[in-house]
């Protein structure tokens, strides 16, 4: 009886090890299933589509098939900022000819894209709730966060027109943002990379203030500009003139 009964206990204490060790693993892929079901890691850009923050100017041009000197330059002063834009529907694919997007602009700061504004077309959209848009997008960036750059609800003027954020994807280092546009209703989604967004924003704020403190010198540079251009005008019209006079 004692050998059976230390057979026995033996047995549980085994058995009891085994469940221990089942416990653990299991605990450690629940772990590693919820960090690889997590769309968006802290560590990494937010990629939109083929596109990857921080990637510069040459690269985004070749994805699209653009060049570089199609990028409408916005400032030289105090950084370079650039926007390229793309109407991915001109394309003559079926994917790109059925592509809910009207346009794309990649934003770039000294050459580095740092936002990627997609405006969607209204008849690609039309029907859809904001419900129905966070939905879809969900499915792609996981679920909805919280970013303190964004408060959900509260109208912008950041990208030309007021819009009012409906929902935001993302971390403290990168974001993606529904938005309504205006009195439009459209939508608008706008990924973004925080800390050049926030040096461009830095930038933009720099170049305006630039702008105000020359206009008086670009004003009386211009009047001179005219005057002399005048000038050119009425000595050239009294040359052709004088020598083709006759009394």
């Amino acid at each position: 009886m004692p050998v059976l009964f230390g057979t026995a206990s033996a047995t549980r204490e085994a058995y009891g090890d085994r469940m221990a060790i089942q416990i653990r693993t299991f605990g450690v892929a629940v772990m590693l299933l919820a960090v690889s079901a997590t769309p968006i890691a802290a560590q990494e850009s937010i990629r939109y589509r083929d596109f990857l923050l921080g990637s510069d100017l040459a690269t985004v041009a070749k994805i699209i098939g653009a060049q570089t000197t199609s990028a409408r330059t916005i400032y030289t002063q105090p950084a370079m900022m650039q926007n390229l834009e793309w109407r991915p529907r001109y394309y003559t694919s079926a994917v790109a000819v059925n592509d809910p997007v009207d346009v794309m602009v990649f934003k770039f700061y000294d050459g580095k894209l740092f936002a990627i504004v997609s405006d969607y077309d209204r008849r690609r959209t039309e029907g859809m709730s904001p419900a129905d848009m966070i939905a879809a997008i969900s499915e792609t960036y996981g679920a909805v966060s919280e970013v303190p750059s964004r408060l959900v609800g509260t109208q912008t003027m950041q990208y030309g027109y007021p819009d009012t954020p409906l929902a935001v994807w993302g971390n403290a280092a990168s974001s993606v943002t529904l938005y309504r546009v205006g009195e439009t209703k459209s939508f608008r989604l706008v990924v973004a990379e925080s800390r050049l967004e926030a040096l461009a924003r830095t930038a933009t704020a720099a170049a305006l203030q630039l702008n105000i403190d020359e206009a008086p010198q670009r004003e009386i540079a211009r009047q001179k500009r005219d005057a002399d251009a005048a000038l050119a005008a009425q000595e050239k019209a009294k040359a052709e003139n004088k020598a083709q006079f006759r009394p």
